[in-house]
């Protein structure tokens, strides 16, 4: 990369070696098993801390992370022990990398920061290998971090991590740690990352038909099968060849709109709520798909209240905790039904889960050995929900936060700039003719 110059590639390993242990990966985190990359960003630091003092105060958070709570972010990724067609981590103390990098250009001249932009895919530039795809799996660490100080003196603290690790609740609590450790408190959040109680069941009871999950093992979706046999785990960011990353922009204004059009409801609606049926539908739309195929949104839905009582008393759950929830609904009927009847697909598809459709989605899984739903299918995430810009680390508080990749199948919900006067961004990946479709349908009052 001629405009960011590395500095330095470590790799971060626990201060003592301890005897080797493998972790359980439920069948939750199992569909999960793909890279994904982001970014927080930061102001320079208001006292006069070099760039080397902070390097080093990362290095050392880093390893007091994985010396007492982390020790499997350190670790690889192995076929399990049992010879159960499965993955599992060895905790082996391999090590965290860290590369460190610089550059003359301004935090500015990489574009707009609080939405994907091919730009920022820069900012993981040193974290991947020239003959990435071939390194075996076993040699593959599950967190890297780049940190990157721009000529202007602000900062990007940008990870590439599999989210086989942690969720995206997990992953804020991670960071708050971090932060804490870099400022020389202690840990502010206790994980647990015991996840054997998220076991299928002997014999399995399958309750429910569960179709946010299917039985492909397509590896160009989101997520990749859970099967050892044949995997192929996707860590590079696509071509730039491919489509462009569209971003449209909604103000608390248009999403107030959006939500006084809903009338038919006893049931108090949300901005995601409102904002999710109008992409749903104009994404279906304009992709020209057959009025009698079923098109289905899935979006993460929060069961940590229903699944970790297990071990709350040993700390905050650190694992996949989210899973999909999802609305259904043929072609026709997005393009011919109220909005209220929609809205209530969606409620329906956050009520339906509680922890025996939980324990239900384990067990299918077992069986089938699927991944979230992808016929017809995409994955709407609120980035914004996260709170990824809470942490305050030595060097200063985040001022945002953005996912680096957009990947196929997924739709970003990200928030507005305090410019754009807050709202949502929109952040999609159509062809050019699809995407003016998808905005005249998203915008009609």
């Amino acid at each position: 990369m001629d405009d960011i110059e590395l500095v330095e590639k470590i790799v971060i390993c626990p201060d003592e070696s301890k005897p080797n242990k493998r972790m359980f990966l439920s069948n939750i985190d199992l569909t999960l098993l793909a890279y994904q990359d982001s970014a927080s960003f930061f102001d320079p630091p208001s006292s006069q801390m070099s760039f080397s003092e902070i390097c080093n105060k990362l290095y050392g958070a880093l390893r007091q992370m994985i010396n007492v709570h982390y020790d499997f972010m350190a670790g690889r990724l192995v076929p399990s022990s049992e010879g159960d067609d499965r993955f599992e981590i060895d905790c082996n103390g391999a090590g965290i990398f860290v590369a460190t990098a610089k550059t003359d250009k301004k935090l500015s001249e990489f574009g707009e920061m609080s939405v994907t932009n091919a730009k920022l895919k820069k900012l993981v530039g040193f974290l991947y290998e020239e003959d990435d795809e071939e390194i075996d799996l076993k040699d593959r660490p599950l967190t890297s971090l780049q940190l990157t100080q721009f000529g202007c003196g602000s900062l990007a603290l940008a990870s590439h991590y599999n989210h086989c690790t942690l969720d995206g609740v997990a992953i804020s609590d991670f960071e708050k740690n971090l932060a804490a450790l870099t400022r020389g408190a202690d840990f502010t959040v206790i994980p647990n990352s015991d996840r054997t109680f998220l076991k299928a069941r002997s014999p399995l009871k399958i309750n429910h038909p569960h179709y946010e999950y299917s039985k492909t093992t397509n590896n160009n979706h989101v997520f990749t099968s859970r099967s050892t046999s044949g995997i192929k785990i996707i860590t590079k960011p696509r071509s730039m060849a491919e489509n462009r990353v569209h971003v449209l922009h909604l103000s608390p204004q248009q999403v107030s709109i959006f939500k006084k059009k809903i009338s038919n409801t006893s049931k108090k609606i949300s901005s995601f709520q409102v904002v999710a049926v109008r992409v749903w539908r104009a994404r279906s739309i304009a992709m020209k798909m057959p009025e009698e195929e079923i098109s289905t949104m899935l979006f993460p839905v929060e069961v940590r209240k229903w699944i970790v009582a297990e071990v709350k008393e040993k700390g905050v759950f650190a694992g996949n905790a989210l899973v999909p929830g999802f609305a259904r609904a043929t072609v026709k009927e997005l393009k011919e039904e109220e909005e209220d009847y929609l809205i209530r697909k969606v409620q329906e598809g956050i009520e339906r889960i509680d922890e025996e459709y939980v324990r239900s989605g384990i067990d299918w899984l077992e069986e089938n050995r699927g991944v979230p739903c992808s016929e017809n299918s995409f994955s709407l995430v609120a980035w914004w929900k996260l709170g990824l810009e809470d942490q305050e680390f030595a060097w200063g508080r985040v001022k945002c936060a953005t996912p680096l990749e957009l990947k196929p199948g997924l739709v970003m919900m990200l928030p507005g700039t305090e410019g754009e006067g807050g709202g949502l961004n929109i952040c999609l990946d159509l062809p050019e003719d699809q995407l003016q479709e998808f905005c005249r349908i998203m915008l009609q009052e």
